[in-house]
């Protein structure tokens, strides 16, 4: 066990562009406690940019797959660059972010490194004695947290929620170790080709990339009650979210639910209206910078972790609150 160690922290590249940088906070956090590494691990083709921005964002060490074998993501091909590089550097941890690609590469790798795999991860932390890390992730529709180890196995290995941790201010002055690795695919080792991209045309800022949410659960009442959300968010260029009743009401889409068993989002502002508070929601949103609360309970349990909170009905606060920044924009 003790040949074990530092913590990996897989950038995910899309488009050329480095993805998943924050979970270089989360892999600070557990770096410092044991006094080890924070390794980037960087794969794919044309990655000088997603080496600059891993190295900006804290990285200690880039560890650098750079081939054309590797410009389209395969499960593979990946799971192949990875297990080799975990065979010769033997890292203690890999953070994976818990993306598309992510939640298909994770289960694979952990299988040829015999290990656990800890999935859908929200939160971490680190006995700095025996260097375990605690996992944690919703359980039982998302009613229970549970925390996860694997203290018998090397690497340990999980997959964490965009958005869980807060991306730090990148530092260009900062400097790290890089190391280039080749590794040359086996031939057949990857069994499938792309043939076609379809882009996907998202309508308005992403969820999880918005500075601002605004977000609406029990207490909005229907789908026509959702436009005055969807107002107040276009007129301060964010986007608009959602509890798990409201989206199990049929009043939104599943793709804008917050919380445990949705998204998990950390905005400068957050304003919850008709959401009353439960911690599965709670789980989704407690990143938020500014947390402001609208609901017509003054006991919601919502008040309890809002900066802010307004005891009204939807209907007559948000009507008002959108007039007034109007009148302040213009």
């Amino acid at each position: 066990m003790s040949d074990y160690k530092n913590i990996w922290v897989l950038i995910d590249i899309q488009n050329g562009q480095a993805k998943t940088l924050e979970l270089l906070t989360g892999g600070r956090k557990l770096a410092d406690a044991v006094s080890e590494k924070l390794v980037a691990v960087v794969i794919g083709s044309g990655t000088d940019a997603a080496v600059k921005d891993a190295v900006a964002n804290g990285a200690d060490q880039i560890l650098v797959v750079d081939g054309a074998d590797y410009a389209d993501y395969s499960t593979e091909g990946y799971t192949y660059a990875l297990e080799q590089l975990a065979g010769k550097y033997k890292p203690a941890a890999l953070l994976i972010g818990a993306t598309i690609s992510g939640r298909d590469l994770a289960p694979r790798l952990a299988a040829r490194l015999k290990t656990g795999l800890a999935a859908d991860c929200t939160d971490l932390e680190i006995d700095a004695g025996t260097g375990t890390i605690q996992w944690t992730r919703p359980a039982y529709g998302g009613n229970e947290l549970a925390v996860i180890e694997t203290p018998g196995a090397r690497p340990q290995l999980g997959t964490v929620r965009p958005s869980a941790f807060k991306r730090g201010e990148p530092d260009t002055a900062r400097t790290a170790e890089i190391i280039k690795e080749d590794i040359a695919l086996p031939a057949g080792t990857i069994r499938t080709s792309i043939i076609e991209r379809i882009a996907e045309v998202a309508e308005g800022i992403k969820l999880e990339d918005a500075e601002v949410v605004v977000s609406g659960g029990r207490g909005v009442g229907s789908t026509e009650n959702f436009a005055l959300l969807k107002e107040l968010a276009d007129l301060m260029g964010g986007a608009v979210g959602a509890s798990r009743a409201a989206v199990d009401a049929g009043w939104i889409s599943h793709v804008a639910q917050v919380g445990q068993t949705g998204k998990t989002v950390s905005p400068k502002l957050y304003i919850a209206c008709g959401i009353s508070g439960a911690i599965q929601h709670l789980a989704g949103m407690s990143g938020s910078d500014v947390v402001i609360a609208i609901n017509r309970d003054p006991d919601a349990p919502i008040f309890e972790v809002a900066d802010y909170g307004i005891v009204g009905n939807i209907k007559d606060v948000l009507p008002a609150l959108t007039e007034a920044i109007k009148k302040l924009k213009a």
